[in-house]
């Protein structure tokens, strides 16, 4: 039933439209958003519906009180090698505009009914205050649990400096194995730091994992890169 409903939903927004449509209408006390995009973030971003195929779709129910719950359908299982996924997730959400905190908790499932033993749940919190945000979120899926903390201070004076930083640790219920040894529980991280500068956006970021040399053969982390990395990337608006 999920599944034909969240197909027709996608056939009224053109779903396989390569631009990404939102429709948004207040019914009462909610705020209802359909969409071929994911339209909710969850803890400041630590928590995200996971990436779209050509397929997709979904729907965002917010009250006014704060209490939000949505389906997100990344992929719709239409094409071939692609299977149907559906993210479910409730939370609620209290954002200040003044120097009062604000914070977010809630659960997000992501499950996939044509598969056995593919379904995971997440929990995350979040707090943010005057532009710095902390969250932390633990994943429990088969075989695994993954638990992440984020930091974000919005500016670091006197230099105006944005800081990002991403820790997780990530334990197995069975061992990885590679050459010359297995691995159970492994840490990773990651730091960004951004400053405008002359019209550019600039950003340094590092990434590393406690994991190295043949141990990196079996690395599953947030990083892009088991080992080291350091990237400097700076952007400039055109227009």
């Amino acid at each position: 039933m999920n599944k034909k409903l969240l197909m027709a939903l996608m056939l009224g927004l053109g779903g396989c439209a390569s631009q990404s449509e939102v429709l948004e209408r207040e019914v009462g006390q909610f705020d209802l958003k359909l969409g071929t995009a994911p339209t909710r973030s969850m803890a400041q971003g630590l928590v995200s519906p996971t990436a779209a195929s050509t397929f997709r779709g979904g729907l965002d129910l917010t009250h006014a009180s704060g209490w939000y719950v949505g389906q997100w359908a990344p992929s719709m299982g239409i094409l071939e090698g692609n299977q149907l996924e559906l993210d479910n997730y409730i939370g609620y959400a209290q954002q200040r505009f003044d120097d009062a905190p604000g914070f977010e908790l809630g659960v997000i499932r992501y499950s996939f009914p044509e598969l056995e033993d593919w379904d995971r749940h997440e929990y995350y919190a979040g707090i943010n205050l005057a532009g710095s945000r902390l969250g932390g979120a633990l994943s429990s899926s088969p075989g695994r649990t993954d638990s992440t903390l984020f930091l974000e201070l919005g500016s670091v004076r006197p230099f105006d400096v944005g800081v990002r930083l991403k820790y997780a640790s990530h334990s197995m219920d069975s061992p990885m194995y590679h050459i010359g040894g297995s691995v159970e529980v492994f840490n990773d991280w990651s730091l960004n730091l951004s400053r405008p500068l002359l019209g550019m956006q600039l950003d340094l970021s590092y990434s590393d994992s406690s994991l190295s040399g043949p141990q990196c053969g079996v690395y599953s982390g947030q990083n892009a890169y088991c080992e080291g990395f350091v990237m400097l990337k700076a952007e400039r608006s055109l227009f």
